[in-house]
């Protein structure tokens, strides 16, 4: 009976999202209220305990949306430059080739979009684009969504994996190496699809070995990047290597010339300069030990009593999150912002009242997101305080047992479909999914790896990134055919992070 109660919040932010269509932020918000209340009057958590909760639950919100809302600013500051478009200008030059276009802007163009900025900021760029360049409204959203999947946990300047940090407490260290070889492995399967949703099987098989380069050098850079600790600019590197690579790859498949005019390589070098700046920043805070040291005075970190529930459930003492804050991601993405500006600025690439509509075209944006991730974080460590999510892991495990590994991809799938988003995902069923592995004696680092890979997989056929992606198309009122696309592909994506864990929990477990 205490499985079934302690599972409501999440079956009420699954019924108010797929049953009833509620946005994440207000479906967010009942789940919140719902776990309070069972939290309270079922589970026996105190005034005390739901305090301290709510403290743990701010610090991490603001461990998270620090870095989201920093990594939105600076893809604004770079749209209102026209950076963004110029870039995607200068891709078609590279060849006419269809197929080959797929693959340069909807898988690495998508993933570079991704790893600067995520949001479904992918698909609402680059569908347009290939409309433009002849693909059917249909292709030209199945498309970015695909190509984008594999790069959004290490995206959007790594939100999500810092999400999955903060949910589970552990260290990127341990978490980040599997992570980044599912998502790197699945991303070859990514480069197939896209091709196949391009121009069917013929695609696939004239462009094969163009699949192969690209999709092992993006994520071999990601994982070299990742495993080196810089997981916030994974993607970022791994999307801008495909897109270097690109160049002598269309030069051997260049299909029938047409003219796309003459290419402004001064003006490209200025619109990547932005987003040189991010990569000389971090690399420089990073690196440097003295910069970094002197960036790492001012610290956030609150340190928490243990609190007990009355069925005796036991938070231990502890410190919550370390929060550096002048050398945190999101702060290092605001620096980042700034130079960017500055250097548009001097380039005269802005109209008067820039700086209002960066502003006010970020907050709108990720104003809704926020309060979703907020809600469900509070959901979440509420849920974990009082025992909620500890008696849901002793559930699944007895339920599940050895077929766990298969389902724990499904789980992460399942949260990024209902909440739109691989970040919520990762906050709503992280500590689960860890309690669970620790219970079954599973490697936490492998199950983790298959929550958050599944989740970023299956985040791109979220509803609310489909409408978005659809608007941008001309496709607004064809949602579903866009779905219907999107589950085999996404489905067979989420399959494969299933074989890959159970496989490396077999060799975790023999070893």
């Amino acid at each position: 009976m205490n499985f079934f109660i302690a599972f409501i919040p999440i079956a009420l932010i699954l019924f108010l999202m797929v049953g009833l269509r509620w946005g994440a932020s207000r479906s967010g918000g009942v789940g919140y209220l719902s776990a309070l209340l069972i939290a309270r009057f079922f589970f026996g958590a105190g005034p005390e305990l739901l305090a301290y909760a709510h403290v743990r639950a701010l610090l991490l919100s603001v461990d998270v949306l620090m870095i989201i809302w920093a990594a939105f600013l600076l893809y604004r500051v770079a749209d209102e430059a026209g950076a963004i478009n110029m870039i995607g200008q200068a891709l078609p030059h590279l060849t006419a080739d269809s197929g080959m276009q797929a693959l340069i802007i909807g898988w690495a163009f998508a993933s570079f979009l991704q790893g600067v900025g995520g949001f479904g900021v992918p698909v609402a760029v680059i569908a347009p684009i290939l409309v433009g360049l002849g693909f059917t409204p249909l292709a030209a959203v199945v498309i970015p969504s695909i190509g984008h999947g594999w790069a959004v946990t290490f995206g959007s300047l790594g939100s999500s994996f810092q999400a999955l940090m903060a949910a589970t407490g552990l260290p990127g260290e341990i978490l980040a190496p599997i992570s980044v070889l599912f998502l790197s492995i699945s991303g070859l399967l990514v480069g197939l699809m896209v091709a196949h949703a391009a121009g069917g099987w013929k695609a696939v098989r004239r462009l094969l070995g163009p699949v192969v380069v690209l999709g092992t050098v993006m994520g071999t850079v990601q994982y070299v990047v990742v495993t080196s600790g810089f997981w916030n600019i994974g993607s970022f590197c791994g999307g801008l290597a495909g897109l270097l690579v690109a160049y002598p790859l269309a030069r051997r498949v260049r299909g029938e010339q047409q003219d796309n005019g003459e290419l402004d390589g001064r003006a490209l070098a200025v619109a990547l300069s932005g987003y040189g700046v991010l990569v000389i920043i971090i690399l420089a805070v990073q690196l440097i030990p003295a910069i970094k040291t002197f960036l790492s005075q001012v610290v956030i970190q609150v340190n928490f009593p243990e609190v007990s529930t009355s069925q005796g459930f036991i938070t231990p003492a502890g410190p919550g999150r370390n929060i550096p804050l002048f050398r945190h991601t999101g702060t290092v993405l605001a620096y980042s912002s700034i130079l960017a500006y500055l250097i548009y600025g001097w380039a005269g690439l802005y109209h008067p009242g820039a700086a209002g509509r960066i502003i006010s075209g970020t907050v709108r944006r990720v104003m809704s997101s926020s309060v979703s991730i907020a809600s469900m974080v509070a959901m979440a460590v509420i849920m974990e305080n009082a025992g909620m999510t500890d008696t849901l892991a002793r559930g699944l495990a007895e339920g599940i047992q050895s077929l766990y590994p298969l389902v724990a991809p499904w789980i992460g799938a399942l949260g990024a479909f209902m909440t739109g988003s691989n970040t919520n995902s990762n906050v709503v069923f992280g500590a689960l999914q860890l309690r669970t592995a620790q219970l079954l004696g599973y490697s936490a680092a492998l199950i983790l790896a298959a929550q958050t890979a599944g989740a970023a997989l299956a985040s791109v056929m979220a509803p609310t990134k489909v409408v978005v992606g659809a608007s941008t198309a001309g496709m607004a009122g064809r949602e579903g055919d866009v779905m219907r696309k999107l589950v085999v592909y996404t489905g067979l994506l989420v399959l494969l992070i299933s074989l890959l864990t159970i496989i490396g929990v077999w060799i975790h477990l023999n070893l």
